[in-house]
């Protein structure tokens, strides 16, 4: 991902679920709304990109919490 890809993970919604984009290119790209880490990967996969570390060591920016967080904190 040398081409400055940029993806993010945005924070639990209060509809529930995290929305992911990927930022490439010049390009903005709303990949869904994940509920679980599989989601996320299935996500990228779907983009092309596979096998992407979505530990929060990895090149993913995980915003409102890392890859363990799936539920608002005041639900």
């Amino acid at each position: 991902m040398s081409d400055q890809t940029e993806i993010i993970v945005h924070p639990v919604s209060p509809k529930g679920g995290r929305k992911v984009t990927v930022h490439a290119l010049g390009v903005d790209v709303d990949l869904g709304r994940a509920h679980t880490p599989r989601d996320v990967a299935e996500f990228l996969r779907r983009a092309g990109l596979e096998d992407v570390d979505l530990s929060e060591d990895g090149p993913i920016t995980w915003e409102g919490g890392g890859p363990e967080v799936w539920k608002r904190p005041d639900a």
